[in-house]
């Protein structure tokens, strides 16, 4: 008398990564996210490895969390995989203060944000 298994949120020959509490602004993040939209993933793999970004290291680690959800969870051929979506989101925003002349205060926002990354299965073109 179980549950129903949810209907999948993506498609078969996609499979997906996110991470959450980035310790940096979506603004910034979605720099890094632009820059491997559409790529295959050794190409994006790549150019994450040797980006001057600090954040591309993190969005590294989702990306390479997403192609292994796709090899061992869905079975598609990491071969073949592109980066189908990357989409970053808004996440917690800290909220700090530093004093500053006659009384007054400057106000500190420490943001963070979160990734999405969805691989897909492309066939090869003949």
């Amino acid at each position: 008398m179980g549950q129903k298994a949810n209907s999948r949120r993506i498609a078969e020959n996609a499979a997906m990564a996110k991470a959450r509490m980035i310790k940096t602004s979506p603004q910034k993040l979605n720099l890094v996210a632009q820059m491997i939209r559409g790529k295959r993933v050794e190409k994006a793999m790549a150019d994450l490895t040797f980006s001057r970004k600090r954040v591309a290291h993190e969005v590294k680690k989702v990306l390479e969390s997403a192609v292994a959800n796709a090899e061992n969870n869905h079975d598609l051929d990491i071969d073949a995989l592109v980066v189908d979506q990357a989409f970053v989101g808004k996440n917690l925003v800290m909220k700090r203060w530093r004093p500053r002349g006659r009384g007054r205060v400057g106000r500190i926002l420490k943001p963070f944000a979160e990734i999405t990354i969805v691989v897909k299965e492309v066939e090869e073109a003949a």
